[in-house]
């Protein structure tokens, strides 16, 4: 990756000493030990009609998982995560469990304090996959091939079940590795030590996966040879402010990109006051890093109310004890040595601060998507349609219908390959 060159003397790098960066970027929820996760178990009261499988968007039956944790068969837990979510290690370590399996458990309804389910998970996924063995074993070949376009969470997931299954797949990914937003997209503390590639490499044993990354598909009659085509091309594009004179502001997302890719946090610069433009999981993934790379003040600016911003409590919550501020209902009105914002609720009221640095988290959209010379694709709103063409499937951010999480892309290509399966085989 192409290393981003300050434009503002405010933005350095090496404001920290190799101890703060490692103890900073360090794993921020380490796995849990055996006898910790026996206790944490059986907490559970195994419901019969349990409503975190409900909230779960890949469907795990947790109840079964974590009392195969409780009776000491971890790798037994995880065959039984994995065969709904191949990414299930991954999901484990970003998955807003607090709005899902976690706020949906009968003790955070009864308590405030729930069967800690997310930890759980990668418990029994990191148990398993310790051993370096992939528990699942491909069908007899079918002689079919699908082309997979776009290496993420979506891609990958739809990737393994067809392989599962026996069909031959060929993964295009545009950029030097796979793994999409898992690779490219969170806080290094949530994955740290490379899990994602880990998690990709583990994943690949099933074989019958050819992976083909920096090659971009242009054009889908590049891939009629190809008996279906997949598209989880994610959300490329990015949402503009719409203000001129902005040499100070970066996109948060190749921030974040940027600073996964780094080895050497030393080398990165970052401003000494940053200001965060956004409310999503994004915008407090870069402005925490931030403060971690060093940064004095950083502050993320919303302009709805914080109830409205798209990251959890939780998240928000992990932002404020690293020392960000949040300020809600300001609208970004111009960006130079200050940022300036103009308030929603009375536009003659305004707010500056401090800015050698600027890092924009508005959304992203989807950017182009490869089209056959004769052949349209089905739009639903912005996004794709699930199934844009006869041949044609889609999952992942860039489909309508689903939330932009890394659990909901999983479970579209998952659900996505079965869809595929069944056409190619006449089911």
């Amino acid at each position: 990756m192409k290393q981003h060159t300050p434009l503002t003397p405010g933005i350095v790098a090496g404001r920290l000493t190799p101890q703060e960066y490692e103890a900073n970027f360090g794993d921020i929820s380490p796995r849990l030990a055996p006898h910790e996760a026996s206790v944490a178990a059986n907490r559970c009261y195994f419901c019969y009609d349990a409503p975190c499988v409900t909230a779960c968007p890949t469907s795990i039956d947790i109840p079964l998982f974590i009392r195969q944790i409780a009776t000491g068969t971890p790798e037994a837990a995880a065959r039984t995560i994995l065969s709904q979510n191949i990414l299930g290690g991954m999901c484990a370590r970003v998955c807003p469990t607090e709005n899902l399996c976690e706020g949906a458990c009968v003790r955070e309804t009864a308590e405030g304090d729930p069967v800690t389910i997310g930890r759980l998970q990668r418990y029994a996924t990191d148990t398993l996959m310790a051993d370096g063995t992939h528990p699942f074993t491909r069908a007899k070949p079918t002689g079919k091939r699908v082309a997979v376009v776009g290496g993420g969470p979506a891609g990958l997931s739809c990737a393994h079940r067809l392989a599962l299954l026996g069909h031959s797949v060929t993964i295009y990914e545009a950029r030097a590795k796979l793994g999409g937003l898992n690779e490219y997209g969170i806080a290094s503390y949530k994955a740290p030590e490379d899990f994602a590639q880990r998690e990709i490499d583990w994943l690949l044993q099933i074989g019958g996966i050819e992976v083909r990354t920096n090659t971009k598909v242009e054009s889908l009659s590049k891939l009629r040879d190809y008996d279906a085509i997949f598209l989880g091309v994610g959300l490329a594009g990015t949402n503009s402010l719409g203000l001129d004179k902005m040499k100070n502001v970066r996109d948060a997302v190749e921030f974040i990109a940027e600073l996964r890719q780094q080895p050497d946090r030393a080398k990165l610069a970052v401003g000494r006051n940053v200001v965060v433009i956004g409310g999503g999981m994004t915008a407090v993934d870069a402005a925490v890093q931030s403060k971690l790379l060093g940064a004095e003040n950083v502050t993320i600016v919303y302009r709805r109310t914080r109830g409205d911003m798209g990251a959890s409590d939780v998240e928000k919550a992990h932002a404020e004890t690293h020392g960000v501020r949040i300020v809600t209902g300001a609208v970004p009105a111009a960006m130079g040595a200050e940022a300036r914002f103009t308030y929603a609720a009375d536009a003659s009221q305004s707010l500056a601060l401090a800015a050698d640095q600027v890092l924009s988290a508005i959304g992203q959209t989807l950017a182009q998507v490869p089209v056959g010379e004769k052949d349209g694709l089905r739009h639903e709103g912005r996004k794709l349609a699930p199934k844009p063409a006869p041949d044609v499937w889609a999952g992942g951010d860039c489909a309508a219908g689903g939330d932009d999480l890394t659990v909901t892309a999983v479970a579209e290509g998952r659900d996505a390959a079965e869809s595929i399966h069944k056409a190619l085989m006449g089911a």
